[in-house]
């Protein structure tokens, strides 16, 4: 995407939370849109400390529970996905505006890679077709090793 296209997107998401936010009475607040903000700037999946950290690192006046809050309601939305990747620890990504994907993540030092494969797309749809069912997103996770590449060791149990 380019930067223009950037902008335009995040504009696109402040408009549909904000939406969102005064159709539940939520307050809109800067924080909370300072939160979505960085998140449509990020390009990877980032557990909420680090999002707390980077934003407090960037001398924005966020609490830790205001982003765990605005995640959960970002996450009611629909404009952040949060995964649970076999750990105690959500994962959240960017979601709107976004095609499906699926994920590979390391058993050893829990890098995920992304990944989208058009035969998984034709599985749902044979598989709604079949069953009469209206398949609407689907959730893919594949675990595995990195080859001997991982960034870290797993931790000692």
């Amino acid at each position: 995407m380019t930067a223009r296209n950037d902008e335009a997107l995040i504009e696109e998401v402040k408009r549909k939370f904000a939406e969102h936010l005064e159709a539940n009475q939520f307050r809109k607040t800067p924080e909370r849109f300072a939160i979505l903000q960085e998140i449509y700037r990020r390009n990877d999946h980032f557990d909420a400390e680090a999002l707390y950290i980077h934003m407090k690192n960037q001398n924005y006046r966020v609490s830790r529970a205001t982003v765990y809050n605005t995640l959960d309601l970002l996450v009611s939305c629909d404009l952040v996905k949060r995964h649970q990747f076999g750990k105690n620890l959500a994962l959240y990504e960017k979601s709107y505006g976004f095609k499906q994907h699926d994920h590979l993540i390391c058993a050893d030092c829990g890098k995920v890679f992304e990944f989208c494969d058009p035969r998984i797309q034709q599985i749902k749809d044979t598989m709604g077709e079949l069953l009469k069912f209206k398949v609407t997103h689907h959730s893919l996770n594949l675990y595995g090793k990195c080859n001997g590449a991982c960034d870290r060791k797993p931790e000692e149990s």
